[in-house]
C-alpha cells in the first residue's frame, strides 16, 4: 500500500444516509463560539501587550525600554512578567485539560460549554476591571480554564454532530471561528488603542465577555450528540429520534449500529486515558494525539500570534500602524480558513497538510533572511522591508490557515475511537496547552538571544512535520467517524500495531 493512501475499494466501509439540515448548521455555529473565545484571546494579548496604556500601568520597566535606544531591538521587551501574562492562559488550559476529560466523558459535551462560557464571563469581567498585575493575570488564568473545558467539547461536538462526507468543513469551522474571534481581537485592539486617556486595553480584554455568554447561553439549548448519549447510557430510542432529527432522513440504522458498536466496546471512561496509554492497538492514535498539536504550535504561528504588533513594533513601525498590520494579516489568514471548508473534503487532509507545510516553510525562511540582513540591534528596516516583511507574515498565516491551523484539529478528533475519544481529545488539547505555553514562555527570550535565527529554526521544524504527515498519516476524508479506525490496519506503518493487538486479543478469546 502506498504511503498515506485510503484502502482499496472493497475494503471500504459502508457509507450512511443523510443531508445538512438547519439544525446541525445551527448546533454547530452555536458551539462554534468556542472557537471564536479562543481566537479572540490568542489575538488580544499581543495587541495589549503593545498598548502604551497597559505596559506603562502594569510593565512600567518594559515600557521605559521600548521607548528607550540604548536596548537592542530584539529584547525590548524580553519581560518574565509580561511573559507571564501571555502564559498564565495556556498554563490554567494545560491543567483543567484532564479534568474536562473527565467531565466531557462522564456528562456530556454540552456541559463541558457551560462551564467553558462561564469561566470565560468570570476572567473577562475580572481582566477588564483589573487593578493590578495579579488582577490581570487571575483573569488570564479563569479565561485558561474556560479555553480548558472549551477546546476539550467544541472539536468534538463538531465531528460527532457533522455529516460524515462534510466532517472536514464542518470541523474545519472550529479553526474558522478562531480566526473569526483573532481577527475581532485585532479590531478590537486597534480601535480602543486610540482611546487618549489610556484605559482601551480594558475594553479589549472585557469583549471577551460577548462570545463567552453567547456559549454560555447557547449551550443550554444545544442538543448532545448521539454518540455521548450512548456513552453516557441513554435510551437507544431516544438516540434514534435525535439523530433522524440531525441526518434528516429516517433511515440512520447503519450509523446507529456503529455508534452502538463502538460504544459496547468501551470501558469505563475513567479507564480511557490508561487505555490509550498503555494498549498497544492506540498506538497509533496516540502518537497522532501528540504530535499533531506538537507540530501545530512549533510551526511558529502561536508566536506569530501572540507577538505580532510586538515584532513589528521591533522593527519600527508605530503603535496604530502594527495593530492595523495585524488586522490585515488576520482577515488573510480568516479567508484563507473559509477556503479550507470548500478544499479539505475534495482533496483530502494529507494535499493540505503537505501544500500549507511548503508554503509556511519558504516564507518562514523569507522573512528569517529579511530580519538577519536588514535589522540589526539598533535602528529601524526601510519601509520597503517593512511592507515585504507584512506580505510574507500573510503569506505564511493564510498556509497555516487552510492546513495545519484547521487540521490540527480536525484530525486528532476524528482518529479516536469513542472508547477512547474523549481521553484522546485531552491528550490532544493537553500537548496544545503544553507547546504553547512553552512557545509562549520562551519567544521573548528566544528573539532576544536568536535574533532572526529563531524563524530559521521553526523552518527546521517545517521540514520534519511534512515529512511526518508523508509517512506516516493515512487520509480520513470522508469516512464515518466511528470507522476510520479501520485505516490503521491498512497503513505500512501502523498495521503492525494493530495486527499484534489484534493478534493479542483473539489468542485470549481462544484460551
Amino acid at each position: 500500500m502506498a504511503v498515506g493512501t485510503v484502502p482499496d475499494s472493497q475494503d471500504l466501509p459502508r457509507r450512511y444516509g443523510g443531508r445538512v439540515t438547519t439544525f446541525v448548521v445551527l448546533s454547530c455555529i452555536t458551539a462554534g463560539m468556542g472557537g471564536v473565545i479562543f481566537g479572540y484571546d490568542i489575538g488580544v494579548s499581543g495587541g495589549v501587550t503593545s498598548m502604551d496604556g497597559f505596559l506603562s500601568k502594569f510593565f512600567p520597566e518594559v515600557y521605559r525600554r521600548m521607548k528607550g535606544t540604548s536596548v537592542s531591538n530584539y529584547c525590548k521587551f524580553d519581560s518574565e512578567l509580561l511573559t507571564a501574562f501571555t502564559s498564565s492562559l495556556y498554563i490554567a488550559g494545560l491543567l483543567t485539560t484532564f479534568l474536562a476529560s473527565s467531565v466531557t466523558a462522564r456528562c456530556g459535551r454540552r456541559p463541558s460549554m457551560v462551564i467553558a462560557g462561564s469561566a470565560i464571563l468570570a476572567g473577562s469581567a475580572i481582566g477588564g476591571t483589573a487593578v493590578n498585575v495579579s488582577m490581570v493575570i487571575l483573569g488570564r488564568v479563569l479565561l485558561g480554564v474556560g479555553l480548558g473545558f472549551g477546546n476539550q467539547a467544541v472539536p468534538l461536538y463538531l465531528s460527532e454532530m457533522a455529516p460524515p462526507l462534510h466532517r472536514g468543513a464542518f470541523s474545519n469551522g472550529f479553526q474558522l471561528c478562531v480566526g473569526i474571534g483573532a481577527v475581532t481581537a485585532r479590531l478590537t485592539n486597534f480601535f480602543t488603542q486610540k482611546i487618549r486617556q489610556g484605559w482601551g486595553w480594558r475594553v479589549s480584554l472585557a469583549v471577551a465577555a460577548v462570545p463567552g455568554g453567547l456559549l454560555t447561553l447557547g449551550a443550554l439549548f444545544l442538543p448532545e450528540t448521539p454518540n455521548s448519549l450512548l456513552q453516557q447510557g441513554r435510551d437507544k430510542r431516544r438516540v434514534r429520534v435525535l439523530l433522524t432529527r440531525i441526518r434528516g432522513v429516517s433511515d440512520v440504522e447503519d450509523e446507529l449500529e456503529d455508534i452502538v458498536a463502538a460504544n459496547s466496546d468501551k470501558a469505563n471512561s475513567s479507564r480511557g486515558l490508561q487505555m490509550i496509554v498503555t494498549q498497544r492497538q492506540y498506538r497509533p492514535q496516540l502518537v497522532m494525539a501528540i504530535m499533531i498539536p506538537f507540530f501545530q504550535q512549533v510551526t511558529g504561528i502561536n508566536a506569530i500570534s501572540f507577538y505580532a504588533p510586538v515584532l513589528l513594533r521591533t522593527i519600527g513601525m508605530g503603535e496604530s500602524a502594527s495593530l492595523l498590520s495585524v488586522v490585515v494579516t488576520g482577515l488573510v489568514g480568516t479567508s484563507s480558513t473559509f477556503v479550507s471548508m470548500f478544499l479539505v473534503d475534495r482533496f483530502g487532509r494529507r494535499t493540505l497538510f503537505l501544500v500549507g507545510g511548503a508554503q509556511m516553510l519558504v516564507s518562514q525562511l523569507m522573512i528569517g533572511g529579511i530580519m538577519a540582513t536588514q535589522l540589526g540591534d539598533h535602528g529601524q528596516v526601510s519601509k520597503t522591508c517593512a511592507l515585504v516583511l507584512i506580505f510574507l507574515i500573510a503569506v505564511y498565516v493564510a498556509g497555516f490557515a487552510w492546513s495545519w491551523g484547521p487540521l490540527g484539529w480536525l484530525v486528532p478528533s476524528e482518529v479516536f475511537p469513542l472508547e477512547v475519544r474523549s481521553a484522546g481529545q485531552s491528550i490532544t488539547v493537553a500537548m496544545n496547552f503544553l507547546v504553547t505555553t512553552a512557545v509562549a514562555q520562551l519567544f521573548l527570550a528566544t528573539l532576544c538571544r536568536m535574533r532572526a535565527g529563531i524563524f530559521f529554526f521553526f523552518a527546521a521544524w517545517l521540514v520534519a512535520m511534512t515529512a511526518f504527515v508523508y509517512l506516516l498519516l493515512p487520509e480520513t476524508k470522508g469516512l464515518p467517524i466511528e470507522q476510520v479506525r479501520r485505516l490503521w490496519a491498512q497503513h505500512w506503518f501502523w498495521r503492525r500495531f494493530v495486527d499484534t493487538a489484534s493478534n493479542g486479543e483473539q489468542a485470549k478469546l481462544d484460551c
